[in-house]
């Protein structure tokens, strides 16, 4: 029996041994039920859509909250091997924050715009994960599909993008489709880079793919054997994994240390071959995962 896309989700989110954790926050939102957990070690928030499932969004370590809890938040710097400077970055997803605190302190002088749709996630970060905005982060509570649609008319530019919008489920479907990353492309410098998370267990694997290689004309794989997966793209010319291993070799610094993270490890994690089925069908805002699925399912 097909397993449900939810269910894989969810199971690779809860990252490590399960812990007995207390509860600290709850709180329904207008989007999800967001929770906030302390195992001991770590602070924990979770999402649970439709009241079923509860899935961990971000962590932090108690007695060392600078070091990424999760391997996808360190791979979500695999762009820094493209553009190891960049001035203006926008993350989609706030979490707890640890992707744009990051950038914040390894890039003190760089512009940082994080979009968040729900303030219920916004307060749970200030007030349980010490996230806190300055005059170069700034947080959005907006959709993103329109704040990107409103920067591409600004003719905002960006020269690193991550996207990582998650709730209960998925990501939104609205921010899966063909027409929602060539609005994000619109928005991304020449040079530019997009890191987008999502998963190489979900059943939208080859579709996800699909889409992004006809949006952005080639993708990289960047994943690990957790079922975590990133896409590694952009406004440049395609990199190889060789080429991302001489320039890890050339770019990694010790500043990245305290993070968790080398830039030789995400490199050794880049795999050039495409391991999805390229006549998938494209995800469109006419044909959203939801139609996908339900045929599926039907077919089953």
């Amino acid at each position: 029996m097909k397993r449900t896309l939810t269910l894989l989700i969810c199971a690779a989110l809860l990252a490590g041994p399960a812990q007995a954790a207390r509860i600290i926050y709850q709180k329904p939102s207008l989007y999800q039920n967001v929770t906030v957990t302390d195992d001991g070690s770590r602070i924990c928030m979770q999402f649970a859509s439709r009241g079923r499932f509860y899935s961990q969004q971000s962590c932090q370590f108690k007695d060392d909250p600078d070091r990424l809890v999760f391997e996808y938040a360190r791979l979500a710097f695999a762009g820094l091997m493209i553009n190891p400077e960049p001035s203006r970055v926008l993350v989609v997803g706030l979490g707890g924050g640890s992707i744009p605190r990051t950038f914040r302190e390894l890039f003190p002088e760089a512009k940082i715009d994080t979009v968040e749709i729900d303030p219920a996630v916004v307060e749970v970060a200030e007030r349980y994960f010490d996230f806190e905005d300055d005059e170069n982060l700034d947080i959005i509570v907006k959709d993103a599909r329109v704040f990107v649609k409103q920067a591409g008319i600004m003719k905002r530019k960006y020269d690193y993008i991550v996207l990582d919008a998650f709730n209960g489920d998925y990501i939104p479907e609205h921010l899966m489709t063909k027409e929602w990353l060539e609005e994000v492309k619109a928005v991304l410098a020449d040079g530019g880079v997009l890191i987008a998370n999502t998963f190489s267990i979900s059943d939208l694997y080859d579709n996800e793919s699909a889409t992004y290689e006809s949006a952005f004309g080639w993708i990289r794989n960047v994943k690990l054997d957790t079922g975590n997966r990133l896409i590694l793209t952009g406004n440049f010319e395609p990199v190889s994994k060789e080429d991302m291993l001489a320039r890890a070799e050339r770019l990694d610094s010790e500043r990245f240390e305290p993070y968790g993270f080398t830039l030789r490890w995400i490199a050794e994690n880049v795999h050039d071959e495409a391991d999805w089925d390229r006549s998938a069908r494209v995800l469109t805002d006419q044909y959203a995962p939801a139609n996908l699925l339900q045929g599926r399912k039907s077919g089953d």
